[in-house]
């Protein structure tokens, strides 16, 4: 299958249509005094609602993606999307970059020019994710989408490369280095869940820290957020209201990213509404989440043979156990990080880049 250059030219009539139905938006009620404990409050999607009617600058965020050189090609009967960026060095060694939910590609965005000093970019959407378009069959799992992007390196001439990935593009990253093994070099991850296993330490061998942390996981394993149950099980339900209402598309994907960041949320609105408005645009807010439902709850059963790296965040959903994922993967370096939360490459993008270019520098295999 061919590659074919992509360049992002959205219609004016979809920017007008946006705009239309922001003005005739059908605000719900609220109860008093109630903050976030019901969900996203209504004067801050407002206030983001009213910054992307009026102030948001969609053809800047346009002309920002189109710096890069953008492609897309058919895989496994499905298209995909992505950006390759080639670094000026003659040996650098190839990255793929996998974002997550509720993020997109736009998560990388601010660590493009640091890492491509010394690493060849490919930066995929994943199925059913933004320009990569809905997915049209049944089966698209994390495994699937790791053999296609171990089929795209392959494509692009790639003979060893790395990978890295938080939230979904840590599953998809730890896929890949399986079936992928023959040329996945090493793999970097944020967010790395460490639920307790059989042959596990014993919760009291555990530091007071790690036991902290053990709890966390448990809560959260227990009380899992609404939107991941109903993206899990009834996605499509959703995606009526997600296609049809850029407001109710807003709410649904700034809540999680509100839960899951760091208390201050450190990423800018213009970063926000770039993020949703790339789903907005090419109709995939309800089509996303499938990637839960194809995958399921089922546990990781991922062999990595080759060094992982590890950047713990502090505010993250929640943070591994460092004796329990020395058991099951092959860490050569573990950071612990003074910020951030879940999306490390809208928060702090720069501590983001300087540790996967140390690792993998580290790592010191070139193409």
């Amino acid at each position: 299958m061919s590659i074919e250059p992509f360049r992002i030219a959205v219609p004016q009539a979809d920017l007008d249509d946006l705009h239309a139905r922001l003005d005739r938006t059908r605000w719900p009620d609220e109860l008093p005094g109630v903050g976030d404990e019901f969900g996203v409050p209504l004067a801050r999607v407002r206030d983001l609602a009213d910054h992307w009617r009026h102030r948001y600058d969609w053809r800047a965020a346009e002309a920002e993606l189109n710096t890069h050189p953008q492609y897309v090609t058919e895989i496994d009967g499905q298209r995909i999307h992505f950006l390759h960026i080639r670094s000026p060095r003659p040996d650098a060694l190839p990255l793929v970059l996998t974002h997550g939910w509720p993020g997109s590609i736009i998560e990388f965005l601010d660590v493009i020019e640091p890492l491509s000093v010394d690493f060849h970019l490919v930066i995929p959407s994943i199925p059913g994710w933004g320009f990569s378009g809905p997915t049209r069959e049944r089966g698209w799992d994390v495994d699937r989408v790791a053999r296609a992007w171990a089929e795209l390196m392959r494509r692009l001439g790639y003979r060893h490369y790395g990978a890295h990935g938080g939230d979904w593009g840590m599953a998809i990253s730890r896929a890949l280095s399986q079936h992928d093994a023959e040329h996945v070099v090493a793999i970097h991850l944020t967010y790395l869940p460490t639920p307790q296993a059989p042959g596990d330490p014993d919760r009291a061998d555990l530091s007071a820290e790690d036991q902290q942390r053990l709890a966390q996981i448990e809560a959260y394993q227990r009380d899992q957020p609404a939107v991941r149950t109903l993206n899990g099980t009834r996605p499509q339900t959703p995606a009526y209201a997600l296609t049809d209402s850029p407001v109710g598309l807003l709410a649904w994907l700034l809540d999680p990213m509100t839960m899951w960041a760091a208390r201050d949320f450190p990423i800018s609105a213009e970063r926000v509404l770039t993020n949703v408005t790339l789903f907005w645009l090419t109709g995939t807010g309800g089509t996303a989440p499938r990637l839960h439902r194809e995958t399921g709850g089922r546990p990781p059963q991922w062999r990595t043979v080759q060094p992982v790296g590890i950047l713990v965040l502090p505010e993250d959903i929640t943070r591994p156990v460092r004796p329990y994922a020395e058991r099951r993967l092959p860490i050569l370096r573990w950071t612990e990080a003074d910020r951030g939360g879940h999306f490390p490459g809208l928060e702090v993008p720069a501590l983001l880049a300087a540790d996967i270019r140390h690792f993998f520098l580290t790592v010191g295999i070139t193409e």
